[in-house]
């Protein structure tokens, strides 16, 4: 843009007439009106000659003015500051590169902030929308159709496993059964099969069985109908069972009367064993025997095998009873490996005096549950089994209970003696289906637990929570 001088830039003396400024519009800058007036021709003698006789005095006061000292030029208050530095050939600094800097960064922080509230947002969306699911996720599945199917699909089968079948079992625990051997995929799969298709459990002899995992529920019940599967002179006890329910494993399993059975598990002393009973040391396993083996060769097969573990995790001999009896809780109340080693650690935060928050209670329905023996797989005690007072009730009797409650094994003997770290004091299962535990220190957040585990049994009437 064209600059407009002041007055001060403007030339000092004007053309006599209108031909003197032909070629020169008004300066357009300082260095231009200086150039124009040192160009100019300063009036004489000859130029007043040219001009008209009735006009020369006229003329010559209009084109030479009394000269004035030369002043320093000032911009104009009105021109472009660019001007200023025209003459310089520069351009003008502007503080519109830094406001429009700092106007970037703060569209940079306005929309990081923006963006990181999206997430946050989204991210409590998505945390709720889990947390419900997770609470919910059996009602949903039901609801919208997607039920996981209780059995596996036809040409899944692989392995090995060995069921034993025993006089007297209901179909829902011989399912139990299955579901515990990995053989069937839910544990009421293959009692479905049976309501479903009008099959008589009964008609299945017992004895100990050689199975697959992964099998459908008619494959399985076809395999148990087929007496090339079953096992002749085979025991099966698996981790958890008492020695009043292993007796008739081993006689249906073996071929022995169960009065021998009962006979030889009477005496521990027979076998080695400074306790007052066998509870613990049948140790499990699958037993295969020659014809005409006696009950009592069984029992002390099943006892050696018990010592032999208990060497192998280097327990010192005076130390047996004691790890079985901390082992058999273990098997009871747990149900994951992991879960093994933190029930194992809550068991002697409670023994400690120091920091115990039982006063030395161990509190384990499995523990009072013991002499009750329509009590198997019962979760919450009942009020009869917390107020007997007996060796076993843990929560009257301080300390361990009297001996072993069940036959641990080997991943239960491991955790015994190596229980995890940490400052757990309680726990409970909140789903009975799944097994999930949760681990508490203080009995505020186990209070929160067991609430979790009480909406489970009331959404789950028939669940086993009684």
């Amino acid at each position: 843009m064209s600059e407009t001088p002041s007055r001060d830039d403007r030339p000092e003396t004007f053309p006599a007439d209108p031909s003197a400024s032909t070629d020169g519009a008004i300066p357009s800058s300082r260095r231009a009106a200086r150039r124009a007036q040192s160009q100019e021709p300063t009036g004489s003698a000859t130029d007043a000659g040219a001009v008209p006789g009735g006009q020369r005095e006229e003329a010559a006061s209009v084109a030479a003015p009394r000269p004035r000292p030369a002043e320093r030029a000032t911009a104009s208050s009105t021109a472009p500051i660019d001007a200023l530095f025209e003459d310089e050939g520069l351009k003008a600094p502007s503080a519109a590169p830094h406001r429009q800097d700092r106007d970037r960064r703060k569209s940079r922080v306005a929309a990081w902030g923006v963006f990181v509230i999206i997430i946050a947002i989204i991210g409590g969306l998505v945390g709720g929308g889990f947390a419900v699911f997770n609470t919910y996720e059996d009602q949903i599945r039901k609801v919208l159709g997607w039920e996981e199917p209780k059995d596996y699909e036809a040409g899944l089968a692989e392995g090995e496993a060995s069921v034993t079948v025993l006089s007297g079992q209901t179909g829902a625990d011989i399912s139990r059964a299955l579901f515990d051997a990995g053989v069937t995929k839910t544990s009421d799969a293959f009692y479905s099969y049976l309501i479903d298709n009008g099959e008589d459990p009964n008609v299945l002899k017992p004895g100990v069985y050689s199975l697959q995992k992964k099998m459908t529920s008619q494959a399985a019940f076809e395999a148990l109908l087929d007496p090339a599967n079953k096992q002749e002179y085979t025991a099966q006890l698996r981790e958890g069972l008492t020695v009043a329910q292993s007796v008739p494993r081993i006689a249906e399993g073996v071929g022995l009367p169960v009065a021998d059975v009962e006979a030889a598990v009477k005496d521990p002393a027979a076998y080695g064993v400074k306790a007052p009973s066998l509870e613990g040391w049948l140790f499990p396993a699958t037993y295969t025997f020659n014809p005409g083996v006696t009950a009592k060769e069984v029992v002390q097969t099943m006892v050696d095998r018990t010592i032999a573990a208990l060497d192998d995790a280097g327990v010192p001999a005076d130390q047996r009873e004691k790890i079985l009896t901390i082992a058999s809780i273990i098997e009871k109340e747990g149900r994951y490996e992991d879960d093994f080693y933190k029930v194992s650690r809550v068991i002697q935060n409670r023994l400690d005096p120091a920091i115990s928050d039982t006063n030395g209670l161990l509190q384990m329905d499995s523990t009072a549950q013991y002499p009750f023996a329509d009590r198997e797989g019962g979760t919450s005690s009942r009020a009869e089994e917390l107020a007997d007072d007996n060796g076993w009730n843990t929560y009257k009797k301080k300390g361990l209970p009297v001996t072993p409650i069940a036959n641990p094994g080997e991943l239960a003997m491991k955790a015994a003696l190596n229980p995890a770290e940490g400052p757990w004091q309680y726990f409970v299962t909140v789903n009975l289906d799944t097994g999930e535990t949760v681990f508490s220190a203080t009995f505020a957040e186990h209070e929160k637990a067991v609430a979790q585990y009480q909406k489970w049994c009331r959404d789950n009437p028939d669940g086993g929570c009684s």
